[in-house]
């Protein structure tokens, strides 16, 4: 693989992660909702999430879903349905005076474990970006050279990037959430964060597998 494809494949992917997909929006509500802690289990989730999909794409699970439109669907509402479902939850999370008091210091009752599998459902879950790494990869790819090694630093490569990008912004929403410390200020972030989920779910179901 020679040096530029790399970098094209760096520069390209760098954009594409720096735009807030659900999977983003779902690591800053929690991030702002439940501090630092939980959003290292947000991001673990992301990365995990990522790597399962782009395996999918390279075993074939990718071209499958391009064309089974049934398929497809099914995984488009499944992932749709969980964003709404956890949107849900985090629009109706109480907040106390206690938790607003504490601050980073704050035990929360939700374990990042679990936080960790949402998210990372979220991530694998989403038939469009299986498919779209079976469309994006194939782009960078130098036909001359073995393919399967330059397949696995392809998706190491983006596995770093999509790490630090999650790690970002899920740090940058917690240090937002430090200066947060009302109740009714928490109220409105855990709804507007849980508002954008919902929204990400419903904006799911319009995805196409002509869009890929």
């Amino acid at each position: 693989m020679s040096l530029e494809h790399w970098l094209a494949f760096v520069a390209a992917s760098s954009v594409l992660l720096a735009i807030p997909g659900p999977t983003i929006l779902l690591v800053i509500s929690y991030a702002l909702s439940h501090g630092r802690k939980v959003a290292s289990a947000t991001v673990a989730g992301t990365a995990l999430g990522d790597f399962t999909a782009m395996t999918a794409s390279m075993l074939g699970l990718g071209a499958l879903l391009a064309t089974s439109a049934a398929l497809f669907t099914v995984l488009k509402w499944v992932g749709a349905a969980y964003l709404v479902y956890l949107g849900i939850k985090l629009w109706r999370a109480p907040v106390s005076e206690r938790a607003a008091d504490l601050g980073e210091a704050e035990v929360t009752s939700v374990k990042p474990f679990k936080i960790f599998l949402h998210t990372y459902v979220v991530t694998a879950l989403n038939p469009k970006s299986i498919v779209f790494f079976v469309a994006f990869l194939p782009q960078f790819l130098d036909l001359s050279q073995p393919l399967f090694l330059q397949m696995v630093v392809f998706e190491v490569t983006f596995l770093v990037l999509a790490t630090l990008n999650a790690t970002l912004y899920g740090l940058l929403a917690s240090m937002a959430r430090n200066t947060i410390r009302k109740p009714k200020v928490q109220q409105i972030v855990n709804r507007t964060g849980g508002s954008l989920m919902i929204g990400a779910g419903l904006l799911s179901v319009g995805f196409k597998r002509a869009a890929v």
